[in-house]
């Protein structure tokens, strides 16, 4: 019995180490390419400004999508890329990330087709995945709160696209909701670092929509 202990803790320890290294590398990896929102206007020939979902109420922002929309929208009017790629979940058809953050930078005055819709970013590999490949980037601004920046480039690097990332926190959140998201994260990161190992193709693809063209060829709604 205490041998069988003393192997269980061995094996926890060892994952343990795996676990911090594996975070500290993806951390410390992306570290440089985390731009302030002034900086990224200096980047040359960005393809768009990929801003990643987060949960919505019906059509309203939560607060951490909220600012990200704006710090989205900060950047296209800076200059930093022509065009804003709002990637998020819309899965359902009683749940919509992404028109709910198109409509927000519109109202904003940001036109319409500058603003291109993916409904089927249901995850942060997906959206990257498929801002390649049916969007067609090459080098793109990631939009999140800095916490998930790290393992957003890390992917990114993976997929050969040229990334960089501008951290979208603009107010406190809750601190329930800071402990849930470094703990998730410190999993995610885990996770992703073999997933993205697996190549696996996104739940959907399809036709290629060129970031280059009309946003509005995304849409879904009559009079979107």
């Amino acid at each position: 019995m205490m041998i069988l202990l003393i192997v269980v803790i061995c094996i926890a320890v060892v994952v343990g180490i795996y676990a911090l290294c594996v975070n500290a590398y993806m951390v410390n990896s992306t570290e440089d390419r985390i731009l302030s929102a002034e900086d990224s206007a200096q980047l040359q020939d960005v393809d768009c400004i990929l801003v990643l979902g987060a949960g919505v109420h019906g059509t309203t922002l939560s607060h951490m999508l909220e600012d990200r929309v704006l710090t989205g929208i900060k950047l296209y009017e800076l200059g930093s890329a022509p065009k804003l790629l709002m990637s998020g979940d819309h899965g359902q058809d009683d749940y919509d990330e992404v028109n709910a953050m198109k409509d927000y930078a519109k109202d904003k005055g940001v036109p319409s087709e500058d603003i291109f819709m993916d409904h089927a970013g249901f995850s942060t590999y997906e959206s990257i995945y498929r801002a390649r490949d049916i969007f067609q980037a090459k080098k793109i601004i990631i939009i999140s709160q800095k916490y998930h920046l790290h393992r957003a480039l890390f992917i990114a690097d993976y997929l050969g696209l040229e990334a960089y990332g501008v951290d979208s926190q603009l107010r406190p959140y809750a601190a329930d909701t800071n402990i849930y998201n470094t703990i998730r994260e410190f999993l995610a990161r885990n996770k992703e670092f073999i997933y993205v190992r697996l190549n696996p193709v996104p739940t959907f693809l399809g036709e290629a929509i060129p970031i280059s063209g009309n946003g509005d060829a995304t849409n879904d709604r009559e009079g979107a």
